[in-house]
């Protein structure tokens, strides 16, 4: 599910909201929402993926391509790192 298949006009703090009350997990080339695990619990599960300046239909088929590891970090729910 894509942010503008609920709202496109969602705050990251409703995004933020809306993921923990369902249970769902922010994936997101954004630091704002990794940043906020630190400072708001409960938290929803965030996958940052990071990469340098990529538009976003780039982002999505960059997360396409690593989906099964996406899948796998949702899973686990640890800290770890794709390169």
């Amino acid at each position: 599910m894509h942010q503008k298949d609920i709202d496109d006009t969602w705050t990251d703090g409703q995004i933020w909201n809306y993921a923990a009350e369902n249970n769902l997990t922010i994936i997101t080339k954004d630091a704002d929402f990794s940043n906020k695990i630190i400072l708001r619990e409960p938290s929803p599960k965030v996958i940052h993926i990071r990469f340098v300046n990529m538009k976003m239909n780039e982002f999505h088929a960059a997360v396409s391509k690593l989906w099964n590891e996406v899948l796998l970090l949702n899973k686990d729910f640890t800290c770890k790192c794709i390169r």
